[in-house]
Formats: C-alpha cells, structure tokens, sequence
C-alpha cells in the first residue's frame, strides 16, 4: 500500500501500556498511527480546541505524520479522567467537519447501557479490551466507508467553490 494510500487511526487512551498496545497493533495491520492520551487532546490533534480551552498540560501525542493528514477513524477508550470517549464521541459526530469519521470505543467494563449509550450516539463498534487483532480487522470496512465519506465530501466541497 503507497504511504498516501494508507489509513489514518488516531488512537485516544489514558493509560501508556494500552496506547502502545494498540498503536502496535495498528501499525501491524498496516495504519498509520497517531496516539494521544486524552480526549482533549484528541480534540487539539482534529483542530476542534479554541486556543483558550486547550489544556495547558503538555500534549503527550506520538506520530508517524503531521496534524494536515486527514484522519480515517478514532478509536477510543471509554473511561478517562475530564473526558470520557463517550464525551469525545459526542463532539465528533456535533462536528459538520468530522461527522463522517467512524469512531470505535473500547473497554475494559462491558456494561450494556454504555454500549447501547455509545451505539446510540454514533459509535461504529463497542470494543472489550483487551483489543484483539481480530477486532482490528473488523475495523477496516469501517476506514473504507468513512474514507469514501470523507472523499464525496471533499468533492462536494470543490463543486460549491467552484460555484463560487
């Protein structure tokens, strides 16, 4: 697969052995990766932060590409302190710009009402850790519908510019 062609993930967990777990896990299904170790960071990284809301702890984000390349899925834990990934769910899919990038929350608790809360609100799986990499997989008809989204988006775009 060439480098552009490849599937952005970016990876939201507080705890550092999981986000390298998955960030592992990802690259091995060839992903290029982004972890973060909050939702508010995740929310910096997407550019939905105003400058004065933005945490003033430094960012904990490892990267194989910059913050320009467009991102094909998130996934993220359920249970972080100041911002669950429910929370961060929420902001994705109220986002015009961002709605169409499927999100994916994992777990370490299985409690039915989160995931039905979750599924409800727009989430495209409900992953129990530890993460498998058959859960990984199961994740790439996801990148490729949200990548087709994002592309006819795109393309909507330029047609109203171009209208212009």
């Amino acid at each position: 697969m060439a480098g552009e062609d490849k599937f952005h993930v970016l990876a939201v967990d507080d705890n550092s052995i999981e986000r390298r777990y998955i960030e592992r896990l990802l690259k091995t299904s060839f992903y290029q990766v982004t972890v973060v170790d909050s939702g508010i960071h995740a929310l910096e990284f997407l550019g939905l932060l105003e400058d004065e809301q933005k945490n003033s702890n430094p960012r904990s984000v490892s990267s194989d590409i910059h913050q320009e390349t467009e991102v094909h899925l998130i996934i993220t834990d359920y249970s972080m302190p100041e911002m669950t990934g429910y929370d961060l769910l929420k902001k994705i899919k109220e986002s015009p710009s961002l709605k169409h990038i499927p999100v994916a929350i994992m777990s370490s608790e299985n409690i039915q009402s989160r995931v039905t809360s979750c599924l409800e609100e727009g989430a495209v799986e409900f992953i129990e850790k530890p993460v498998k990499l058959s859960d990984v997989k199961k994740l790439k008809q996801h990148l490729l519908k949200g990548k087709q989204q994002q592309q006819s988006q795109q393309t909507q775009e330029q047609q109203e510019e171009e209208r212009h």
